[in-house]
């Protein structure tokens, strides 16, 4: 599942290595000024470090540990996945590092339970799936459990960010075990569970919303112009195919085919536009498709 980075126009590739750049500095403002004042428990390895980053009350222990996990995964990520992923999200990952280090301490809000905790949560987890996303999109991450969900999604042909709800099952308990020995109080520890469940969902939805690689869905057009629109089909990807169905109009009575392709979302917009080039005057429409086979291809991240 190795992949070469191709070589693409020079501006395509400032504008690819700009926006990576960009998703890791959201990333890192996420992090700092909502994520880590909140207390809530990431997930995966970043789990682990903010659970004894909060313990010891370090945030340069947050930042090292930090560091040595995600040195670890993406080693994982040029062995497993792809070397442009890993390059890219390597890229994300020196800008989050570099971001926690530079920027400014500041306070946007407060973040005990009674004031304004909820709002750095949901703003924290809407900001880090939208850095997470924009980083999948340029064929990079954010690291730690993203690198798994690349993964694991191409493997079980499922959302990046449903391994995010999986990955955290680990991180959170053990961040609450550590909230229990430190504190000793069990009101303390379901807080920090509810309010670390929320940026879970947040941010594993916004990240599902945004990046569809692994979304799959339907689309039906019916034409009477099959052959063209099959041609463009192939066309515009070489492992899609399709199926043909007959069909017959039951107001007018007359015939005409039904065109059926299974594509993913991120695929989608091209295809009704080739769709639409080959037959102008055909219908069509698309729906979300469930338990799609294993043989089914995905075009590999990075």
């Amino acid at each position: 599942m190795i992949a070469l980075e191709s070589t693409p126009r020079p501006q395509r590739l400032v504008k690819d290595y700009g926006l990576v750049l960009l998703a890791g500095l959201l990333y890192a403002i996420a992090l700092k000024y909502f994520v880590l004042p909140s207390k809530v428990i990431l997930t995966g390895t970043e789990g682990i470090a903010t659970a004894l980053s909060y313990y010891f009350d370090s945030y340069t222990l947050f930042i090292s540990l930090y560091v040595v996990f995600q040195a670890a995964l993406l080693t994982f990520a040029f062995t497993h996945v792809s070397k442009v992923f890993a390059k890219r999200s390597l890229v994300v990952v020196a800008t989050v590092v570099l971001a926690l280090i530079v920027l400014p301490e500041l306070r946007f809000a407060q973040p005990e339970p009674h004031n304004e905790r909820i709002i750095l949560v949901l703003f924290g987890g809407i900001l880090a799936g939208v850095a997470k996303a924009m980083a999948f999109r340029n064929r990079g991450s954010t690291g730690d459990e993203d690198i798994l969900g690349a993964y694991f999604a191409s493997k079980y042909l499922k959302p990046v960010g449903s391994i995010a709800i999986f990955a955290s099952i680990a991180s959170t308990a053990f961040g609450l075990a550590m909230d229990f020995i430190k504190n000793g109080d069990f009101e303390s520890v379901v807080n920090t569970l509810m309010y670390t469940c929320i940026y879970i969902f947040v941010s594993a939805e916004t990240l599902n919303n945004l990046y569809r690689k692994f979304k799959i869905t339907m689309l039906a057009v019916i034409t009477r112009r099959q052959n063209e629109v099959g041609s463009a089909i192939t066309s515009t990807s070489a492992h899609r195919t399709y199926t043909l169905h007959d069909g017959t109009g039951g107001h007018s009575g007359e015939s005409f085919q039904v065109v059926r392709t299974i594509i993913t979302h991120e695929e989608l917009p091209q295809m009704i536009a080739a769709v639409q080039n080959a037959d102008p005057d055909c219908f069509y429409y698309y729906h979300n498709v469930e338990g799609i086979s294993s043989r089914y291809y995905f075009s590999p991240i990075g």
